[in-house]
């Protein structure tokens, strides 16, 4: 209880010195973090990562561990917080810039990622660094690939149907503030083509990501 408290102290003190960063006053609920995961097939996943994992309130409700098999990538940019998901979860791979995911990837020994779960907002990013990180999570997720995210104002419907298929929305009104979810899988290049024959997906190879830190 008294570590529950400090945490949501620490992460409120992060908060009133960078609101834009930490976009809530206090670490999500554990009603979000199994409403996100929940829909997740985990006999089918063998490589995920976690964006903006903060104090690990999601992470805690990730199957890890030897018996799962499962290379899990942490990011987060605080490095106090990253420090404590090092601490918590030694068996994931903490990384700080989630629009460095491919690298991360390459560092990893790891093609692409069967799921990415983010808790980070769309709208938190410049125009040009939105354009590169969803440029990383497409190139970075297989085809068909879930990605599952959250915001408190529903503002990324329109963005994220551009490149993925949304499969379910819910509010998730224990959460504060309260959340809307997007369960959604990477679109396949057929279907890329099909809703707009003249686009073209540049997904760059792994041969040619720039491997150093």
């Amino acid at each position: 209880m008294q570590s529950g408290i400090r945490e949501r102290l620490h992460f409120l003190n992060k908060f009133l010195h960078a609101p834009r960063q930490y976009g809530s006053v206090t670490p999500s609920s554990h009603w979000l973090a199994q409403t996100l995961l929940d829909p997740v097939p985990w006999n089918q996943v063998h490589s995920m990562a976690e964006l903006g994992a903060g104090t690990g309130a999601i992470t805690r409700f990730i199957p890890r561990g030897e018996k799962t098999g499962m290379n899990v990538l942490l990011f987060e940019i605080d490095p106090d917080f990253r420090s404590q998901l090092r601490e918590e979860f030694p068996g994931c791979f903490c990384n700080n810039d989630c629009l460095r995911l491919r690298l991360a990837l390459h560092n990893s020994s790891l093609e692409k990622l069967d799921c990415i779960v983010s808790s980070l907002s769309l709208m938190n990013f410049s125009k040009p660094d939105r354009t590169r990180f969803m440029e990383q999570l497409i190139s970075s997720l297989k085809e068909g690939g879930w990605f599952i995210t959250y915001e408190y104002f529903p503002r990324m419907k329109t963005e994220l149907s551009q490149h993925f298929e949304i499969l379910h929305t819910k509010w998730v009104l224990l959460n504060f503030p309260p959340a809307l979810i997007y369960i959604c899988r990477k679109k396949t290049t057929t279907q890329v083509q099909r809703e707009n024959p003249k686009s073209t997906v540049n997904v760059v190879p792994i041969s040619q990501v720039y491997t150093k830190r």
